[in-house]
């Protein structure tokens, strides 16, 4: 077997697919995207193509030495994110040729359902807490929400008092049995978010997302050893290389992005790591349907996983949703805040290739927004 063809498709809201065509006619699909740049990911993809094409798609694990280290100059989001996507297709193709879920092609499954959270905003704690009550109504059991919108990196104790307003609120509606994790989305400085953090501990977050940027994890150890609050981070973090330096410095929650993190077979990698210093695996997913179907994948056979993150009705979906691309939704049927274990081949689920195909020709240039502080300086989005 042999692939013949890679194509991209630019489809709204913000996402990119990839497709894998094989000359024995399996096809496979993923999704490699850096949110904001899928043009960018898209041109790295079809530079990339170039190393597939002609080749047997059943060796995996050697396409993905030679994606991401055949070049001379390696890693970045970029590239990460299209080796993810290509990783994919090939494993959709692997399950498929093997008549087997990938997950079964990992070693076989350790749970048979997966927890999911679902995104609630709302700028008010009124808000929040009507978000919360329709999650729970819609059976999950979990949510994520953001601790501030545009703020202070040192926040004041007006600017605190509002974290804990919010977060307050969506505990209030979830009551002690269920979990909510906030997002500081690296808003705040190692002070700001030390601050933060001991407000709502009593709380009991299930976990605090980026509560410093990326490229301050250096600074996350005095801030781990300074809270009870279980410290996540991984949304831009690109490899296990990147990952080491978080593990060890105490994060709780391992967050790699099954479209930004090399994919299946790096994602897996990461989680193994992780397992390693006690840290759970809860993937990054606010992306498409692909995406999620390859991190449920993971999270299926994975046994330190924690939670799932999933889109549905999150508020970048303006103009497709979840399950707007696929023929059969399913397999994202959520059962009491579960996916339930599928047994369908690949990556589980059954592209609806001719909506893809119209979607792309009406394509998307979705940009995140730039904010600004008060006196004109640029502010973390």
């Amino acid at each position: 077997m042999k692939i013949v063809r890679v194509e991209t498709f630019l489809v709204p809201p913000r996402w990119l697919f990839c497709r894998i065509e094989t000359d024995e006619g399996l096809v496979g699909w993923g999704e490699p995207v850096v949110e904001g740049r899928a043009e960018v990911v898209r041109a790295a993809v079809e530079v990339l193509a170039e190393q597939l094409v002609g080749q047997d798609p059943l060796r995996i694990q050697d396409h993905w030495q030679v994606l991401t280290k055949g070049g001379f100059y390696r890693g970045g989001p970029v590239l990460s994110s299209a080796v993810a996507g290509l990783d994919h297709a090939l494993w959709d193709i692997a399950g498929k040729a093997y008549g087997a879920p990938v997950h079964s092609l990992l070693g076989g499954p350790v749970r048979d359902r997966v927890r999911v959270y679902a995104w609630v905003g709302g700028d008010e704690p009124a808000q929040i807490g009507e978000q919360v009550a329709a999650q729970i109504e819609a059976g999950f059991t979990a949510v994520k929400m953001n601790g501030s919108g545009r703020t202070d990196p040192v926040p004041s104790a007006a600017g605190t008092a509002e974290v804990v307003r919010r977060v307050a609120a969506a505990r209030e509606a979830l009551g002690p049995e269920r979990d909510v994790a906030v997002d500081f989305h690296g808003r705040f400085t190692p002070a700001g978010a030390r601050r933060v953090l001991h407000e709502i501990a009593p709380l009991h977050p299930l976990f605090v997302e980026e509560p410093v940027l990326p490229d301050q994890s250096h600074l996350l150890a005095p801030l781990a050893a300074a809270t009870s609050v279980p410290l996540a981070t991984g949304e831009r973090l690109y490899g296990r290389g990147e990952f080491l330096p978080v593990l060890q410095a105490g994060i709780a929650v391992a967050q790699p992005d099954l479209s930004h993190a090399g994919g299946i077979t790096e994602v897996t990698r990461i989680a193994a790591l992780a397992e390693t210093f006690g840290a759970q695996l809860a993937p990054h997913c606010p992306l498409g349907p692909i995406s999620l179907a390859a991190s449920l994948q993971v999270a299926f056979c994975t046994p330190n996983f924690l939670i799932q993150e999933q889109s549905l009705g999150i508020h970048y979906n303006k103009e497709a949703d979840l399950l707007s691309y696929l023929v059969d939704t399913e397999p994202f049927r959520f059962v009491d805040g579960h996916a339930v274990r599928t047994t369908l081949p690949g990556l589980g689920i059954t592209v609806d290739e001719a909506a893809v195909r119209a979607a792309d020709r009406a394509g998307h240039a979705w940009r995140n927004p730039v904010w600004r502080h008060a006196d004109g300086s640029f502010a973390e989005w």
